[in-house]
């Protein structure tokens, strides 16, 4: 991959909360930007250009980044949260 230079012309409220953004994902603007426009001009198609996306799934994708510890163990926390669901339902 070969870097370049790319200048745009953007609203200055549009830029500080994209960096704002950025700050927040831990990620820098330029970063943020490429995978924009990557998202957006795929460099293969991957879908059918036939297919249309639902709009649940266009709204999955700009869902912002979610941290986890190293650690995490979705399969405990689903245990955790079937045994809780269990005890409210014994407990009616």
């Amino acid at each position: 991959m070969v870097n370049a230079k790319l200048t745009l012309t953007v609203d200055e409220a549009v830029i500080k909360r994209a960096k704002t953004y950025a700050q927040n994902q831990g990620r820098s603007l330029s970063a943020v930007i490429e995978n924009l426009l990557g998202s957006v001009a795929p460099e293969e198609e991957v879908l059918s250009k036939d297919i249309e996306l639902s709009p649940v799934i266009k709204s999955l994708m700009l869902r912002q980044k979610v941290d986890l510890p190293d650690d995490y163990d979705y399969k405990k926390e689903l245990e955790k949260i079937r045994d809780e669901k269990l005890m409210v339902s014994l407990q009616a």
